[in-house]
Parts: structure tokens; C-alpha cells; sequence
């Protein structure tokens, strides 16, 4: 657990191993390091809903886990969308995703990641609060479990250093397919204090979310030869955003 907060969150945590164990166990517990990002970006956008609308609930809900990770994820989401926009050897790839300016492939994707992220939002808030506050809790979630996914064994490693070297195939498959089988169940039975539509819909928000996760994991697995941190922080704003598009749109 302290390896999970102490490495996706700003929170207080120290971290005192940093072995393979401590990263299965790290990365298995990603999950219940999103449900308390998601449970931070709902409360204040719940709040703001009340005093103010839904387009200032939705702002506000998606910079809660920005705030609450220093923006890591949305710098390796972009750096990975410069690596691949580059169309240069995964090498080159490589070195252009740890060089600290952002690119214009960067920059548009994040543009377009918050855009879908504050509409979406927006348009829960608009229908209830429970809606905006679900599918925030639900996108934090989901976006941790899809990188206990790509923790599995097999996923190797693009550099010999960094967060992804360290947490590279320590998670059995077995363990990693249980997460992600938990949550969405986990996300269906939230949805059914709504009725069995909202059930199916839940569900159905968190498979296609850790389904665009599995996406980006394999397009840069073939791109770069493995993961990196940036891939981890990619992986995690798609999923995110999936899930609450996926709401949005039922």
C-alpha cells in the first residue's frame, strides 16, 4: 500500500522497499490508491456543483487527480504521444519521451484527452450529481486497475531504469485478470443502486476503459519494445477518460 500511494499520489507516503515485492504488491493496490483520488474529485465536484453548475464541477473534478499525481500521468501521456507521433526507431522514441519539452502531438492530446474529459463530466453533473460523482470514482479506478493490468507478467520493460523497470511483470496474470475482473464487478454492482440498465452500463463503461488501457499498452509495446513510466502515466489518462465518455454517451 505504501508503494502504491507513495508512487501514483502526492500524498505523505514514505516509501521504505523498493524491491519486486513491494511492487506487486504496489501495483496491485493501484486501484485503491484511484478510489481515493476518485472519492477527492468527487467530493469537491460535488461541492462546486452545488454552488456554482456542472461545467465548474467537471473542471474541477479533472484537476483533482492531476493535482493529486503533480500531473505525471498527463506528462507521460503526452511524452508517449510525441514517442509515437515521432515515427522514428523505438530508440529515438525513446530519448525524445525523456527530453522535458512537450511536442505538438503532445500538446493536442492533451488538449482533446481534457476537452472529452470536462464535457463528459459536464454532462453527468448536468443529469445528477450521483452520475458526475460515480463516473469520477469509476475513471480513477479503472485508470489504477489498467496499470495493475499492465504490471503483468510478460509486459517486459522498454529502458533497465525508472517506474517501469521496477514494476515490469511483477503481477501474476492470475492477479491482474482478479483486479480487473473486481472492479468492473465492483463497478456494475455501483450502478445497480440505479437499476439493472445503469448495471449493465457501469460494467460496461469499466470493460471498454480497461480495453482502450489494453490498447495503448500493445501499441507501445510494439512501438517502444516495452512500457516506461510515461506508458504507465498514457495508459492511465486514456482508461480514465474512456470510462467517462463511455458514461456520458449511455
Amino acid at each position: 500500500m505504501r508503494f502504491a500511494f507513495g508512487t501514483l499520489t502526492v500524498l505523505p507516503v514514505r516509501l521504505r522497499r523498493w524491491d519486486r515485492a513491494a511492487a506487486r504488491g504496489g501495483m496491485l493496490c493501484a486501484p485503491v490508491a484511484g478510489l481515493v483520488i476518485g472519492l477527492a474529485a468527487a467530493a469537491l465536484g460535488t461541492l462546486l456543483l452545488l454552488g456554482s453548475g456542472p461545467l465548474l464541477a467537471a473542471v474541477a473534478t479533472a484537476a483533482v487527480p492531476a493535482v493529486l499525481t503533480r500531473g505525471l500521468h498527463l506528462d507521460g501521456l503526452a511524452d508517449t504521444a510525441d514517442g509515437l507521433g515521432s515515427g522514428k526507431p523505438a530508440e529515438d522514441a525513446l530519448r525524445i519521451m525523456k527530453q522535458s519539452d512537450i511536442g505538438p502531438f503532445g500538446v493536442i492530446t492533451l488538449l482533446f484527452t481534457l476537452l472529452a474529459q470536462v464535457a463528459a463530466l459536464s454532462q453527468l453533473y448536468e443529469q445528477s450529481w450521483t452520475r458526475g460523482a460515480a463516473a469520477a470514482v469509476l475513471a480513477a479506478v479503472t485508470a489504477r486497475c489498467a496499470l495493475t493490468l499492465a504490471a503483468r507478467t510478460g509486459v517486459p520493460a522498454a529502458r533497465p531504469e525508472g517506474l517501469g523497470a521496477a514494476v515490469a511483470g511483477t503481477v501474476p496474470l492470475r492477479w491482474a485478470v482478479t483486479a480487473g475482473a473486481t472492479v468492473t464487478v465492483l463497478a456494475a454492482a455501483t450502478g445497480a443502486l440505479h437499476g439493472a440498465y445503469e448495471a449493465l452500463h457501469a460494467g460496461a463503461a469499466a470493460l471498454i476503459a480497461l480495453a482502450t488501457g489494453e490498447a495503448t499498452l500493445r501499441r507501445c509495446r510494439h512501438r517502444f519494445g516495452g512500457i516506461t513510466g510515461d506508458v504507465f502515466g498514457a495508459i492511465a489518462e486514456t482508461t480514465g477518460v474512456a470510462a467517462v465518455v463511455v458514461l456520458a454517451v449511455g
